[in-house]
């Protein structure tokens, strides 16, 4: 039977593949592909590149120095300094190929500082603490929906394999917090959610029989939990007010409230 630790594990084994699967795509393109525009509003290849190295090197220093990530953190809030321009910023004067380099070598140095976390652990981060099971499964969110803009810009299609779990996962267990940073009351009712999984097995979460139920396939709710895609652009079986109402606002990633994606023309 497997244990916390294992679990930990296997989480840091899939975001290195996570990461593997980004650099199958970017690491082959010319530099110019690496300035074209993505899905996001004013970012470039590049400049998605950057925002994850610059995250994963937060990341670094929140597992290994979290005292001085804190004292950071909080000095960027009292200066009103926004670490998502610092990053793109910084990407922008590196440059395209080195905002990929940079990328490279901060995935790296997560990969090691991971491996010494253990289960349990908290993690201080943009927001509350989070457990290093959460943390490190919100390091692979990022890196799959940021990479999804990537594959978007070049024309390549979703990344699709069982890791989609912890991304699902991660918005489905996010929904309170989708209503709480908009200043909106969490729904009592319970909501179920039903997805077909890559390998054909269903992935389930809460109890059946609710009124409230969203369906469909895996990648689809992970493109709208993840904003990469507006609400009229996933194909999802919604059924019932606090399942509409959700999808219309679900958010897995930390932060203040998400712009969303304008539908696709």
């Amino acid at each position: 039977m497997s244990g916390p630790a294992d679990l930990l594990d296997d989480l840091r084994r899939d975001l290195l593949d996570e990461v593997a699967a980004l650099a199958a795509v970017v690491d082959p393109l010319e530099v110019p592909a690496l300035s074209l525009p993505t899905p996001a509003e004013g970012w470039d290849v590049g400049d998605q590149l950057s925002h994850l190295a610059a995250f994963d090197e937060h990341a670094v220093m929140a597992i290994t120095d979290p005292q001085r990530f804190s004292v950071q953190f909080d000095l960027a809030l009292a200066g009103g300094d926004d670490p998502i321009v610092a990053a793109t910023e910084r990407g922008r004067l590196l440059g395209p190929e080195e905002s990929r380099e940079w990328w490279h070598r901060a995935a790296e140095e997560l990969e090691v500082a991971a491996a010494g976390l253990r289960p349990g652990e908290r993690v201080p981060w943009f927001g509350p603490d989070m457990g290093a099971v959460s943390f490190l499964t919100a390091r692979l969110m990022e890196t799959w929906a940021h990479g999804q803009d990537v594959r978007d810009a070049v024309g390549a299609p979703p990344e699709v394999s069982p890791r989609l779990r912890h991304v699902a996962d991660l918005g489905v267990r996010a929904r309170p917090y989708s209503y709480r940073v908009r200043g909106m009351a969490v729904p009592d009712a319970p909501l179920r959610v039903e997805l077909d999984a890559p390998d054909g097995t269903v992935w389930s979460w809460g109890p059946e029989g609710a009124a409230d139920t969203v369906r469909g396939d895996a990648v689809e709710l992970c493109l709208l939990v993840t904003q990469r895609r507006h609400r009229d652009d996933v194909v999802l079986e919604v059924v019932g007010p606090a399942a509409e109402e959700w999808v219309g606002i679900a958010q897995a990633f930390a932060g203040g409230p998400g712009p969303g994606r304008a539908p696709l023309a």
